[in-house]
């Protein structure tokens, strides 16, 4: 009788929703690790939580950071985008160590990056638009240019810009591009394949000593417009002089010069500069035109290098022109991937 009678007092305490609700308290306790009631999560992750807040600093003043020094600052913003990948690396740190303080902290370069890179992800692609363009630096020790050339011209634009064109290889390409660009134009080592008619050729000058740019005017359909093709110098980094960026950011400037005294309303800009839209060097040609792929683009676009893209140092840029679409290729024998994207030329309707 005793027995039954424990076995029903027991019945009874499984039953209570206060004992139940107790129960469920301590396997969540078990869960979490003790982190309820443990006043420690606020004093422990300091250094995390300092760490969070330096990388929202940096992602947030990057304009401020000075060049003065290795050009520190164009390092900072040419790989910019991929501080994001410090967050969850910060975020396990957090959590292993048990840290409130390092989570609430972490909340702040989280914002910071949404604010920056967050508008990428969301569909901005649209249609219509009456010229595509594409560009692509074709590596001057490719091995297959005429297969480079030839999943270039898949893409089915109707204006393509080559650069780093082995002088060698140059006829191997306008063979290999003949039967859909009926019109050309090379200059040093960079060329533009057209659909239409291209006049009005001419070299310019990006202060290098020799010839790496040029500009052309392409009759489209729907109206003339001023074409530029360029490679901007390379850039290196070195720990003993950090980004070595001098002569890409005079040929920059000088490219922005020549582009702003254009004469035709419709400009693009077709090329490897080397730099990103982030890049304060720049400035001198962003400043006037804008990116199909920030305006109208998916992701980020990365086009260098080919095998793990970490940045976008190819671009389009246009002013006067309205940018539908854009997009990165497939890889080809280049160390850089082509892109292109769509624009209206007639904007008359818009």
């Amino acid at each position: 009788m005793a027995q039954q009678a424990y076995m029903t007092d027991t019945d009874n305490g499984d039953s209570d929703p206060e004992r139940r609700e107790s129960r469920i308290r301590r396997l969540f306790g078990r869960a979490v690790s003790g982190w309820r009631g443990d006043r420690r999560i606020w004093r422990r992750g300091l250094v995390t939580a300092a760490v969070a807040l330096l990388l929202a600093a940096i992602m947030a003043a990057h304009a401020h950071i000075p060049n003065a020094i290795g050009n520190l600052g164009s390092l900072t913003e040419t790989f910019l985008p991929w501080f994001g990948v410090l967050l969850p690396v910060l975020l396990v740190i957090a959590l292993a160590r048990k840290s409130a303080t390092a989570l609430i902290a972490l909340v702040v370069p989280v914002a910071v990056w949404l604010n920056l890179f967050g508008g990428l992800f969301s569909d901005k692609t649209g249609g219509g638009g009456d010229l595509t363009v594409a560009t692509h630096n074709v590596n001057a020790d490719n091995a297959d240019p005429a297969g480079t050339a030839r999943a270039v011209a898949a893409a089915g634009a109707d204006v393509l810009a080559l650069e780093e064109l082995k002088a060698s290889a140059v006829p191997t390409y306008e063979k290999a591009l003949e039967a859909k660009y009926p019109h050309r134009a090379v200059v040093g080592t960079v060329g533009l394949w057209s659909k239409y008619p291209v006049s009005d050729v001419k070299a310019v000058d990006i202060e290098m000593g020799w010839k790496r740019a040029m500009r052309a005017t392409v009759a489209t359909p729907s109206g003339p417009v001023a074409v530029y093709v360029a490679h901007l110098p390379s850039v290196r980094v070195k720990l003993e002089a950090g980004f070595t960026a001098r002569q890409r950011d005079k040929s920059a400037a000088a490219l922005g010069a020549a582009i702003e005294h254009e004469k035709l309303p419709r400009k693009i800009l077709l090329g490897d500069l080397n730099g990103t839209m982030n890049d304060r060097a720049l400035t001198a040609i962003t400043s006037q035109m804008r990116s199909p792929q920030g305006a109208v683009g998916g992701g980020f676009g990365f086009s260098w290098p080919a095998a793990f893209p970490m940045a976008r140092i190819d671009q389009i840029l246009v002013s006067g022109v309205e940018p539908t679409t854009s997009w990165t290729l497939p890889a080809t024998g280049s160390d850089h991937l082509p892109i292109a994207a769509r624009v209206k030329v007639d904007t008359t309707d818009s």
